[in-house]
């Protein structure tokens, strides 16, 4: 009798096909149990008193290690979704990270990049012949200036020099 619902339960587990999601595998699960409990609880009453007792025994001890093992997976579960939460947070905070660290590094190279050009021009500009002929022409200017101021001056005083009335000896 026992090996005819061992060959059922078996059989019924060969039969589903089909990819089968995990809450669907664990309410199959409970489903088997609850089908192995009320057969080994059938069973437990057809027997014999003496036989009975060990079997009932035995039944309750089943019972109360699926129950452990129930509550064991149910706390598996949710460490593994804790565990999961948090790596998706560091797995996140990684990528802002490097996000950072990637702009950084471009915002550098473009800045190097700009200050090699500037750099560059600057000694071009020393260097351009019509820049120093420039430099000369605006030196000779300011010192031509200074002459121009000098010889008005010195103009400004010898018309009012001129102006002023000779006084002869009388």
């Amino acid at each position: 009798m026992i090996n005819t619902y061992l060959m059922n339960d078996v059989k019924s587990r060969s039969d589903s096909s089909g990819v089968e999601s995990p809450s669907d595998r664990l309410s199959a699960r409970t489903s088997t149990y609850t089908r192995r409990e009320n057969r080994l609880a059938s069973l437990s009453k057809t027997e014999d008193d003496s036989a009975s007792k060990d079997y009932k025994k035995l039944y309750e001890d089943a019972l109360t290690e699926n129950e452990k093992l129930k509550s064991r997976l149910q706390d598996s579960k949710q460490e593994l979704t804790k565990i999961r939460s948090q790596l998706d947070r560091v797995t996140q905070k990684q990528d802002r990270i490097s996000e950072r660290s990637t702009v950084f590094e471009s915002e550098k190279r473009e800045k190097e990049a700009l200050e090699k050009t500037v750099s560059d021009m600057e000694e071009e500009l020393k260097t351009f012949p019509a820049l120093a002929r420039l430099q000369a022409l605006r030196r000779g200017n300011a010192r031509l200036l200074q002459e121009n101021k000098a010889m008005l001056h010195s103009l400004a005083r010898l018309t009012q020099t001129a102006s002023l009335p000779e006084t002869d000896d009388l």
